[in-house]
């Protein structure tokens, strides 16, 4: 091929491919497509995220804990604590610090867990108890509510009158939703609580509440020099949901203008985290001792032991070990009276009719038959005892049956 013609092929393909750009540059058209991959997985273990994130941007610090065990050096004054974790394995001495540390001038949030128990007069909640703010269940108050309303219906319907209807107060726009009510604002803050339940101050010494349409579900109570607030729940600051209704704001109006601890985790440390934290190198060691340990006590002290071989044991042995095994399971009885047995079937043998004669007779031909004396024979085939033979008495016996025996 010449290089004229090889030159020619490829302008026309550099043409070809040019053509081909443009054409797609004309038609090909620019979109955008958002994948959706989720909740990152720092989101997903915090539920709490987008509060910290939120609180940040507006210019508080922020800090994360744990557990409590930081509580005694946290200082008070300028400082909430969020207390969102669950409560139950406090112990009473940790609720007793956190009033005291509240009582310096900190602000403590936290969230009522259990219901009133009107028969034991207590919760179990010891922050509720210890406040006297009790916790009931919406329907709970509904049906106390119905009790009441039906003992008076009959005097109400008769005082009821027209200007009455017309003075009441329009109904709630949004039943659902609590509503808080600040000076010099003409509308409420909106907020998501669960409205299944209900607190009740019971000493009457909140100041700041807010209600939906059947119950309250944030009280603020002087303490000390400190403040604290309690909600019927924290799910409304969780990453799902802070961003509806006025919940974020709330979440900054309770810690506005001071350092914030959030507490995810108020369990106890256990021995073995305690260990961990302040023992590593003891845990350690001591784990490195019970390995060696282990390898000096398992180490071999001595020689294999071969196997013995099989061609090493004797009838002899095997008739020992038998002898043994009966003498441990049927007694002394037992080897006697089966060598008694064969003697006397052996005599059946060479004497017929030998088992319908008379003891006595049966002695004399059994001494007739063997040529032994009278007194081997009365000494061998004398009734067996239940009394336990010495050892050369039961080797005399033994003796005398084998002797009686090989003889017949």
């Amino acid at each position: 091929m010449s290089r004229t013609l090889r030159f020619g092929l490829g302008a026309l393909l550099v043409l070809a491919l040019g053509l081909l750009g443009s054409y797609l540059l004309l038609h090909a058209e620019p979109y955008e497509e958002v994948i959706t991959h989720g909740p990152s997985p720092e989101a997903r273990a915090n539920p709490y995220l987008a509060a910290e994130q939120f609180l940040r941007k507006q210019g508080l610090n922020v800090t994360r804990a744990d557990n409590l065990s930081g509580l005694d050096t946290l200082p008070s004054r300028g400082h909430t604590l969020l207390l969102l974790a669950n409560r139950s394995n406090l112990t009473p001495r940790q609720n007793e610090r956190l009033l005291e540390w509240t009582s310096r001038g900190g602000h403590l949030l936290f969230i009522a867990e259990r219901m009133w128990d009107e028969e034991q007069g207590k919760s179990g909640d010891l922050l509720l108890d210890g406040l006297n703010v009790q916790q009931y269940p919406v329907e709970k108050l509904d049906e106390e509510e119905a009790e009441e309303n039906a003992d008076d219906a009959a005097d109400e319907q008769e005082s009821a009158t027209d200007s009455e209807e017309d003075q009441q107060e329009p109904a709630d726009a949004y039943p659902e939703l609590t509503k808080l009510y600040l000076e010099n604002e003409q509308a409420p803050a909106y907020i998501g609580f669960d409205t299944d339940f209900h607190l009740y101050d019971a000493n009457n010494l909140a100041h700041v509440w807010a209600n939906s349409a059947e119950a309250t579900h944030l009280l603020q109570i002087y303490h000390g020099d400190g403040l604290i607030s309690i909600v019927t729940d924290a799910w409304i600051w969780q990453n799902a949901n802070l961003g509806t209704y006025d919940n974020a704001w709330l979440l900054w109006y309770l810690s506005q203008d001071s350092d914030v601890t959030l507490v995810y985790n108020a369990d106890r440390d256990n021995l073995l985290t305690l260990l961990k934290r302040h023992f590593t190198p003891a845990l350690l060691a001591l784990g490195l001792l019970l390995v060696l340990t282990l390898w000096h006590v398992g180490q071999r002290s001595g020689p294999l032991l071969q196997p013995q071989q099989a061609s090493r044991r004797q009838l002899q042995e095997h008739l020992r070990a038998a002898a043994d095994f009966l003498l441990r399971h049927g007694g002394q009885q037992r080897l006697l009276s089966n060598l008694q047995q064969d003697i006397l079937r052996r005599a059946r043998r060479r004497h017929p009719g030998f088992e319908r004669l008379a003891v006595a007779d049966q002695w004399q031909i059994l001494g007739r038959l063997s040529r032994q004396p009278s007194t081997v024979i009365s000494q061998a085939m004398r009734p067996l005892g239940q009394k336990r033979l010495s050892a050369s008495d039961f080797t005399r016996q033994v003796a005398h049956l084998q002797t009686l025996r090989n003889a017949l």
